[in-house]
């Protein structure tokens, strides 16, 4: 009997180097030095991944951490509150990126600014309040939040470039879990009724495309290769039309309808999951019950 990995383990799989964790093989990544300016790329690099996944228009300016503040200390509305709690999270959070690129700038002038220093002090706060706010910020899709993707700044901050890479691996992992059981509850639904059982061989290898998004990074050549193929099968889930009996009943149209529109909400939330890199449980759990409801005529 093969003995189960070790988490961390690595292997060369096809002249790719892979870790394990947590029941995965995942695409590895050599983190980066940990140097000042190494810490600034990738911060700023999760910035922008953190505002590109999350709803439009809160990423507010730094220089206007103020007006944010009392903008959302002064909105009593709780809906439009959450919006502005939002913006000043995405202010404190270039707030921070913009005192980390002045410790930088210092730090290549050849002024050492130690963890103690005013300008760190300042960047650990304005990193923890948008964490803390970051609460009240929700996916682009409008569906819920990715406390995940938005505390990542603040995690490259406080850790390690090797620990911060592993946190990412074990993320990773979580999300291939999740799509396989978004993939399984999707094809147990979709095979119950015959005229969706089509579309079981898209679902699977969309989910293996899924798989391979989440673990690639976009500098990675093989992207080339992986993102046509994963926008193709989209499409073709998006376009999939059951084959109806010429006289199919308006009973079977509204059904065969509604099985259509699950079968592209599940690709949806796959997309989510790979793109984000993190899992969405709370999507996951809703779409899941939604597929249990949906039985065969």
């Amino acid at each position: 009997m093969n003995k189960t990995p070790s988490n961390g383990t690595r292997l060369i799989i096809d002249e790719t180097d892979y870790i394990y964790y947590y029941g995965y093989w995942i695409r590895y990544y050599q983190p980066l030095t940990d140097t000042l300016s190494n810490r600034k790329l990738l911060i700023d690099s999760l910035t922008r991944r953190a505002f590109h996944h999350t709803e439009a228009g809160i990423s507010t300016p730094g220089k206007s951490l103020d007006q944010a503040r009392i903008a959302y200390e002064s909105e009593t509305n709780p809906a439009r509150k959450r919006v502005n709690a939002a913006m000043l999270a995405g202010s404190l959070f270039h707030r921070a990126t913009d005192l980390f690129t002045s410790i930088v700038d210092l730090g290549e002038l050849g002024v050492q600014v130690s963890r103690d220093n005013e300008l760190m002090r300042q960047c650990s706060a304005c990193f923890q309040e948008a964490l803390k706010l970051g609460k009240q910020v929700k996916h682009y899709s409008g569906c819920e939040g990715i406390d995940e993707i938005w505390g990542e700044p603040f995690k490259a901050f406080t850790m390690t470039p090797s620990d911060f890479y592993e946190s990412r691996f074990i993320k990773i992992a979580q999300s291939k879990r999740d799509i396989d059981m978004i993939r399984d509850q999707m094809v147990k639904t979709f095979n119950a009724n015959e005229l969706f059982t089509a579309c079981e061989h898209v679902i699977q290898n969309y989910a293996d495309a899924s798989k391979q998004v989440a673990e690639t990074m976009k500098k990675d050549d093989i992207i080339f290769r992986i993102w046509p193929n994963f926008v193709a099968l989209a499409e073709a889930l998006d376009t999939f039309e059951p084959d109806l009996p010429d006289d199919a009943d308006q009973l079977l149209l509204m059904h065969t309808g509604k099985g259509q529109a699950l079968l592209r909400e599940g690709k949806r939330l796959l997309n989510y999951i790979a793109n984000a890199r993190v899992p969405i449980p709370l999507g996951t759990q809703n779409y899941i019950d939604k597929c249990k409801q949906y039985k065969p005529l």
